[in-house]
């Protein structure tokens, strides 16, 4: 399917001044360049795009030539970041299918199928195939105003369909993280899944484990911290991805009820932060996550005889061991959680001579949150909530003033002299 739509569809006004000016200059240069991708189907929808997409027939090379400020990145697959005052376009040449090329040099792929390599440049409408959703293989040409639609991309936004391009299962195992972006699409837009789409996920979830933990992570935060968590979350465990993206630890309970209401509790609130535009942190919501798998391996050592808090410190230990084993956590979060954790037990004492000390902790505040979320879906008693509620009250200045201190203290010191190279 082709469809060139000469109708102007767009104003110049729908685009960013970085994105227009990325494609007049290319253009300007004797290359093709189109705005692709999100933006155009954000616009469709009637939506405004946050980042704008561009394709061009330049190579990366002849990309960086047209613009001083830019510079080549990504191995797997190249791509060019153009500055453009406070914008920065990302900036692809066209591909098309690496089966095609008969040196192997610029592509490669695992015994699996996965893409370890993927340069092998092509014209337009070979670029139109080799992406991964109709919905995003969408071309507009900001100069002549024209649509370039190769895949019927406009009447799946139409119908609200996510449909991969191709055969699902090969798409897959090309890259198995187009199974993420699949289910993050249709959370996001509340689209449908084209049949043969969603039904490939189901026996290609385990592809996921051969994805490096690093890439994983940052795969989750475009998961989770969207604004979309709590439907996504659900799509993923309908597919039954969440144990290959997150490990046993995110799925394993005694009370699978109550863990499942905490964590989809936590999600939904995580959602409204983002709604609102206050701050959000991972490390809160994978401390709920994990947390019931926390829980209950913390009672366990405690059977053998532990004290509650040693028992928790142990079991935090644990679990975030665990949990890398999937994503790569950064030593920031990692410990953040722990001690989110940590602070359970402590709140849960209400010892008047540590009430301070507590309150200025960095992470009492997600504690505390914690905690609210724990009496409302375990049915605890909230005499524990409204102890530390009272004591915010008490005392407002000392609620996590211990990381406040710290900030400050970074930010005043001084930063340590380079010696002269010829020292």
């Amino acid at each position: 399917m082709t469809e060139t739509l000469e109708k102007t569809r767009f104003a110049s006004e729908d685009f960013s001044p970085g994105a227009l000016q990325v494609v007049e200059r290319l253009q300007t240069h004797g290359y093709e360049a189109y705005v692709v991708g999100g933006a155009i189907r954000d616009l469709l929808l009637g939506n405004r795009p946050k980042d704008f997409d561009v394709a061009t027939d330049a190579t990366p090379e002849q990309i960086k030539q047209c613009f001083r400020n830019a510079r080549i990145i990504g191995r797997r697959f190249q791509i060019v970041h153009v500055r453009a005052g406070r914008e920065i376009i990302e900036v692809t040449t066209f591909r098309r299918g690496h089966e095609a090329n008969p040196s192997g040099q610029a592509a490669q792929a695992s015994q699996s199928g996965r893409l370890l390599r993927d340069n092998v440049y092509g014209t337009l409408k070979e670029d139109a195939k080799r992406r991964d959703l109709t919905i995003n293989s969408l071309y507009y040409d900001t100069s002549t105003h024209q649509l370039i639609d190769h895949l019927g991309g406009c009447a799946d936004v139409a119908e609200r369909i996510i449909r991969i391009i191709g055969d699902p299962a090969d798409r897959y195992r090309e890259d198995p993280v187009r199974m993420l972006r699949v289910l993050r699409f249709g959370a996001r837009l509340q689209f449908e899944l084209a049949a043969d789409t969603a039904a490939a996920i189901a026996t290609h979830g385990h592809l996921l484990r051969d994805i490096p933990p690093a890439r994983l992570f940052d795969e989750w935060l475009k998961l989770f911290m969207n604004g979309y968590s709590a439907p996504t979350f659900s799509l993923l465990q309908q597919f039954g991805l969440i144990t290959h993206l997150m490990g046993e630890g995110v799925t394993d309970a005694l009370d699978r009820q109550h863990a499942n209401s905490l964590r989809m509790l936590a999600l939904s609130n995580t959602d409204q932060r983002v709604a609102d535009e206050r701050p959000v942190t991972p490390a809160f919501l994978l401390a709920a996550l994990y947390w019931p798998a926390t829980e209950q391996t913390a009672r366990q050592i405690s059977d053998r005889g532990e004290s509650p808090i040693p028992a928790m410190h142990a079991a935090g230990q644990q679990i975030v061991a665990a949990a890398c084993q999937y994503l790569a956590i950064p030593k920031r979060f990692s410990l953040a959680m722990r001690d989110i954790w940590d602070l359970q037990p402590r709140l849960e004492r209400m010892q008047p001579k540590k009430v301070k000390d507590l309150l200025a902790h960095r992470w009492f505040r997600a504690a505390f949150d914690l905690r609210l979320l724990r009496e409302e879906t375990h049915d605890l008693d909230n005499q524990c909530s409204q102890f530390w509620a009272a004591a915010q009250k008490q005392h407002p200045e000392l609620v996590g003033s211990a990381r406040q201190r710290r900030d400050d203290s970074a930010r005043r010191r001084p930063r340590p002299r380079r010696r002269p190279r010829n020292a």
